[in-house]
């Protein structure tokens, strides 16, 4: 019955959707590691081939969804639609809840998945919305119904700042004291809940202080090498029993704070490859490169002074404008010429992101349905199906 298609070839289909349907396919497809449009495409294929097995919709209230549906198949299941007495708009609300009812999630979390997986975004150029990407990663984790701790490891205070949060005094405890061995109490006590919408309850953060810009220096002196690189690691001990995962918000440095963070974004014993490790934003020009060389050199010298594995998950080339021209469209492709690490997503330079920031907001509370935050969903999505 169905019409042969070209996967490949889509074009943008409307429809009118309710706000907790559009929700619930979010959450599930990132879930499964699915991407929308594929979801809703095998959702219009299963009820091409079987409307009995659809339900009814209710679909007041609803708003507009967009997404991306073979040629072919659109034109279909408009078709079928019209020749079932079905309005478009209910057509899709019920392939959706079709592709819902036969996609459950598993409840069941193997002992591998109850480790924390822990994702550390650095790029030595700042700038290049190292903040964002990792705001909006840890958005997109916790959308899914995960439990994630985002910390800002940068003492310029970005992301604490974007997501409402206030910088801890300097004599307070915070992350880098914790480091140090300079904190007493627990750790936990620095977390701030961000109780925005389908993130509440999921999403903290551990936000920044000024005393950060002291750390190099500090553990500059510290006699023991290797203590130098676990500091990170034995300050999060007890937050990664908390948590599914751990995204960290890397300072534009090479010093010794960034081989805490790269150490710590290591492939641990038991652990499949991949699992963790390193994602760099970059921007579509020359000197994204030029950081991007310097920081790769760093993980290479720790990997081989400490005999460890970090995986580099991919770059995020952020802030992309291609009516800037051929600089820009140039750079991305040498970007994307990259197999390992690949381009994970390519994020446009639009309004959202900063309105959101501005109003001190998640951005996928603030704009759930914009172009930014489906772009955050993808990273999400590609690095946990790993």
């Amino acid at each position: 019955m169905t019409a042969p298609y070209d996967p490949e070839d889509r074009e943008k289909v409307v429809a009118k959707l309710p706000a907790a349907l559009r929700q619930e396919l979010k959450v599930r497809a990132a879930q499964l590691g699915v991407d929308i449009k594929d979801a809703v495409t095998e959702g219009v294929q299963a009820w091409r081939e079987d409307a009995s097995a659809a339900v009814p919709v209710d679909t007041s209230g609803a708003s507009s969804f967009s997404t991306y549906l073979p040629s072919g198949l659109y034109a279909a299941f408009r078709k079928d639609c019209k020749d079932r007495d079905v309005p478009y708009s209910q057509g899709i609300a019920r392939s959706i809840r079709l592709w819902l009812d036969t996609h459950p999630v598993s409840g069941r979390r193997s002992p591998e998945a109850q480790r924390a997986r822990r994702y550390v975004i650095a790029n030595q150029k700042g700038g290049v919305g190292k903040s964002a990407i990792a705001s909006g990663l840890a958005q997109a984790l916790a959308e899914t119904g995960a439990r994630v701790c985002v910390l800002d490891f940068d003492p310029q205070g970005h992301l604490t700042r974007h997501l409402g949060g206030e910088l801890l005094a300097i004599k307070e405890p915070s992350l880098a004291k914790f480091m140090l061995g300079e904190a007493s109490g627990s750790i936990q006590d620095l977390l701030v809940p961000i109780e925005r919408g389908a993130l509440a309850g999921r999403l903290f953060l551990l936000p920044s202080c000024k005393d950060a810009f002291l750390l190099d220096a500090r553990l500059a002196t510290t006699r023991h090498l290797r203590t130098k690189e676990t500091a990170l690691e034995k300050a999060l001990e007890e937050l990664e029993k908390l948590f599914d995962y751990m995204v960290i918000d890397c300072p534009p440095s090479l010093g010794y704070s960034m081989d805490t963070a790269l150490y710590y974004a290591r492939t641990r014993e038991g652990e499949a490859p991949r699992s963790s490790g390193v994602i760099v934003p970059v921007q579509a020009e020359d000197t994204s490169a030029d950081a991007y060389d310097m920081l790769a050199d760093q993980i290479e010298d720790l990997v081989d002074d400490l005999g460890i594995e970090v995986a580099q998950l991919g770059f995020v080339v952020n802030l992309y404008d291609a009516r800037k021209g051929f600089v820009v469209t140039s750079s991305l492709n040498s970007w994307q010429s990259f197999e390992d690490p690949p381009v994970l997503t390519v994020v446009p330079d639009l309004k959202e992101h900063r309105e959101a920031v501005r109003l001190k907001q998640p951005l996928l509370h603030y704009a759930p349905d914009c172009e930014q935050s489906e772009c955050m969903r993808e990273i999400a999505r590609k690095v946990a199906a790993a």
